[in-house]
Parts: structure tokens; C-alpha cells; sequence
């Protein structure tokens, strides 16, 4: 019989520490607390078979949070597949805009655009419960991990399958929230991002085909002093900030994240 001790051991070399609690914790549905305590607990031969197969993904390179099925935002679990985007802790720094700039408004509409796990959506509808949430994305199989989500932990989102703002008509909102795709097409960086929907992560020649599209489309979309706060690649401060500047945004404005990299453009009409 193989014990977590043993399992943890044959690890060694193809994951790191953490990853390889993780994925065995996952493995035997335990939290990881149960690996440090319980080193002698015995492996099923199905759970020694499952979690070699977890090692070999991880090895040929698949993230960890689709091998568990979970990634971490704003400390709660959110469930991931490939159909959407690992969340990532940048986007962080997005809530944290949001909900600064909600926390005046009495009963405010806010629609998040190509929502994928639907992590910001929802942790925008569980900190600021009084405001009324829309999500949307243009995968039938993101908006199904988006909806599974907001079940999970008692989110009030609606859902709309959507292109952008095509499915909203004469919509208006207080706040729009976005992380569209930003990566160049050719970028070399996408090698490193081969699980994750393409989709989801280029735009154009630039990276910033979709985000013209929404600067374009916002302000239809907005009520009187609204604002929308869109996520943007380390490198692309600048740009979109003068893209969102050229559709009639009266107060545009750069927010940096965690690595003190340009990361946000927060645009007001």
C-alpha cells in the first residue's frame, strides 16, 4: 500500500511541494491540513492511479487549478475548466475599484462583460449586496461554469449569453467591468497559455481590438456619471487610456495592481 508520505515522495522532481499537496489532497478529497497531520494514511490503488495521472498533466504542463478543478479569488474557491480563464490576482485590484466605487450609489446596475468563471460578477454581488448584477459572455460552456459558481455561493447574477453589448440593447448601467482579451496575436507568451482559451486571451494584431469596442460601445451604456473599469495588459497603459479618452470619457485614469504594473483604465462620463 502507498501512504501520503510515499505518495509525496515519488513527487519529488516532477511537482513542486505545493503543488503535489494539493493535487494529492484533491486527490483523496482531503484538505492539505490531513496530509501533514495523517502521513501514514493508505492510498486506494485508484487514488495512487488518479494522482499519478494528476502528476503527468501537471508535468506536460497543465495548470493546476483545471488538474483540481479550483482557483482562489478573493479567498473563495472558485470552480475553473478549460471553457474559461484561471483568475488571476491582479484582477483583484479590478474588485477592489469596483466596489470603492459602488459603495455611494443606492441600488446600483452593474454588468461585467465576458464574465468566463464568473469570479468577478459574483464577488461583486457578495461584497456589495445591494447592487444589481449582470454578467455576460459570448461561451455557452463559460457561462455554465458561471452560473455553477454563483449557485455555489449564493450569488444574485443574471446571466446573459452575449457578443459584448449586443444583447443589452437600450441597457444602462452605473458600472461596466471588464477583463477582455488584451494579448497580441503572436505574442510569445501564449505558448505558456496553451490550456487556456484562446478566446479569451488575443485580440487582434494589437491586443486591443476589444477593448476599442468597448470603449466605442460604453458610453451608450451608461448612466449619467458612470464608469467602466476595464483590465489591460502591463504594457498597454497608456494606449488605452487614450483609446478611452478619444470616445468621450470626461475622467480617465490608470490604476496600477499588486506588481505595481499598469493594469487598470478606470473611465467616468
Amino acid at each position: 500500500m502507498t501512504t501520503v508520505a510515499q505518495g509525496l515522495f515519488q513527487a519529488v522532481g516532477r511537482v513542486s511541494r505545493s503543488e503535489a499537496r494539493l493535487l494529492l489532497a484533491t486527490t483523496i478529497r482531503k484538505p492539505k491540513e490531513f496530509l501533514i497531520a495523517h502521513p501514514e494514511y493508505s492510498l486506494t490503488d485508484e487514488e495512487v492511479s488518479l494522482f499519478d495521472s494528476c502528476l503527468q498533466r501537471a508535468q506536460a504542463g497543465e495548470p493546476i487549478p483545471y488538474i483540481v478543478g479550483t482557483q482562489e479569488f478573493w479567498g473563495r474557491p472558485f470552480h475553473v475548466t478549460p471553457a474559461t480563464l484561471i483568475p488571476r490576482p491582479d484582477t483583484e485590484t479590478l474588485i477592489e475599484e469596483a466596489l470603492a466605487f459602488l459603495q455611494n450609489l443606492e441600488a446600483p446596475r452593474v454588468l461585467d462583460l465576458g464574465t468566463g468563471s464568473g469570479c468577478i460578477a459574483v464577488t461583486i454581488a457578495l461584497d456589495c449586496p445591494k447592487a444589481q448584477v449582470w454578467a455576460c459572455d459570448k461561451s455557452k460552456d463559460a457561462l455554465i461554469v458561471a452560473k455553477g459558481n454563483a449557485e455555489a455561493f449564493g450569488a444574485k447574477v443574471t446571466f446573459v449569453e452575449s457578443n459584448w453589448f449586443s444583447a443589452f440593447a437600450d441597457e444602462k448601467f452605473d458600472l461596466i467591468v471588464s477583463n477582455p482579451p488584451y494579448i497580441e496575436e503572436n505574442d510569445e507568451h501564449l505558448k505558456a497559455l496553451r490550456f487556456e482559451p484562446i478566446s479569451a486571451l488575443t485580440s487582434g494584431t494589437d491586443g486591443l481590438d476589444d477593448i476599442r469596442i468597448l470603449a466605442a460601445d460604453a458610453p451608450k451604456h451608461l448612466r449619467e456619471h458612470g464608469s467602466i473599469i476595464v483590465e489591460h495588459g502591463y504594457n498597454q497603459g497608456e494606449l488605452v487610456a487614450a483609446i478611452f479618452r478619444s470616445t468621450g470619457f470626461a475622467s480617465v485614469r490608470t490604476v496600477r495592481d499588486l506588481g505595481d504594473n499598469p493594469r487598470l483604465c478606470c473611465a467616468t462620463l
